[in-house]
C-alpha cells in the first residue's frame, strides 16, 4: 500500500519509520521543515517526499499535526483523498478533532478515523522519533458512528501491523475524559513540581522519584498548551479533584494528625495496588 505520513515529528516520524521496519509499504511523507525532509529522506524513513498530487494514490493517510492543524489540513485536503482511503489524524485530543470532521466529513468518499498513538517522549521533532516507538503501546481509534466493521478491521490490523500491542476503540468524549487524568494533567503536574526553587539543588539528593516527576516537564509548551485547552473542561476539572486532594495531606501535616496522614497513604497504596492487579 501507499501511506502518507503528513508531519514528520517525534509521531508522524515514528510513525513512517515504524511503517518502514514493520511493513513493505510505500511511505510518502511530508513535513513543514526542510530539514526534516531531508534528514527522512537521508535515513530512509520515507521513500519520497508527499506531493499533493499523490494523495489520489494513498490508501492510508496518517495525519500527525497539532489539533487544528489537523482539522485544516484534512477540509483542505479532503477532495484529493482517494475514494476508500483511511484517514487517521494523531492528534492528543478527540472532541475538537472529530466534532469538527465527522459531520462535515458524512457523505466523504474516504472515511475519517479518530486516532491516538499512546506513545511519546519528553522530547519533539524528527531527531527523536524511532521506529519502536510504539511497540506494544496502545492505540486509540475514535470511529464515527456509522463506520462500516471491515474498515473498523482494517484501521485495527494496520496499527498492530506497526508494532503496537493493543488498539482500543472509544467515543471522542470518553478518550479526552481519561486524556485529562493519564497524560495532561501529569504534564501539569511535573511543569509545577520542577518550578520549586529547591529543584535546582536537587543534585546528590534526588534519585528516581524526582526524575519520574519532573521527566515530562521537558514539553512542547506551544502543543501542550493548545492540547490543554481544547480539553480545558475536562482537564481543569481533574485539576480541581487533585488540588482538593493534596489540601487533604496538607491539613494532616499542618495539624500534625498521623491518624489521618496514614489513612491517606494508606488509601494511596492501596489504590495502587488496585491498578497493579
Amino acid at each position: 500500500m501507499n501511506i502518507a505520513v503528513v508531519g514528520l515529528g517525534l509521531i508522524g516520524g515514528s510513525m513512517a519509520k515504524s511503517i518502514k521496519r514493520c511493513t513493505r509499504h510505500t511511505v510518502l511523507g511530508m513535513d513543514a521543515s526542510e530539514t526534516a525532509m531531508l534528514k527522512a529522506e537521508l535515513v530512509g524513513a520515507i521513500d519520497r517526499r508527499l506531493e499533493e498530487k499523490d494523495l489520489a494514490g494513498c490508501d492510508v493517510v496518517i495525519v500527525a499535526l497539532y489539533p487544528r492543524d489537523c482539522v485544516e489540513y484534512i477540509c483542505t485536503h479532503a477532495p484529493l483523498f482517494r475514494e476508500g482511503a483511511l484517514v487517521v489524524d494523531c492528534a492528543g485530543v478527540k472532541r475538537y478533532v472529530c466534532d469538527a470532521l465527522f459531520g462535515s466529513l458524512a457523505a466523504a468518499q474516504f472515511t475519517f478515523m479518530g486516532g491516538h498513538p499512546m506513545a511519546g517522549r519528553e522530547f519533539s521533532g524528527f531527531d527523536y522519533a524511532k521506529d519502536d516507538l510504539f511497540e506494544n503501546a496502545s492505540m486509540i481509534l475514535t470511529p464515527a458512528p456509522g463506520t462500516n466493521v471491515e474498515t473498523i478491521q482494517f484501521a485495527k490490523d494496520f496499527f498492530l501491523s506497526l508494532g503496537f500491542g493493543r488498539v482500543r476503540f472509544s467515543t471522542p468524549a470518553e478518550h479526552d475524559e481519561m486524556i485529562a487524568l493519564t497524560s495532561q494533567l501529569a504534564h501539569i503536574v511535573s511543569s509545577a513540581y520542577v518550578k520549586s526553587p529547591l529543584a535546582r539543588k536537587h543534585k546528590g539528593f534526588s534519585a528516581g522519584s524526582f526524575l519520574d516527576m519532573t521527566r515530562v516537564a521537558r514539553l512542547n509548551e506551544k502543543m501542550w498548551t493548545e492540547l490543554f485547552f481544547e480539553n480545558a473542561d475536562m482537564l481543569s476539572e481533574e485539576l480541581g479533584a487533585l488540588i482538593a486532594r493534596l489540601e487533604g495531606y496538607k491539613l494532616a501535616l499542618d495539624t500534625r494528625d498521623k491518624v489521618t496522614m496514614t489513612q491517606l497513604l494508606r488509601e494511596g497504596r492501596e489504590a495502587k495496588e488496585a491498578l497493579d492487579e
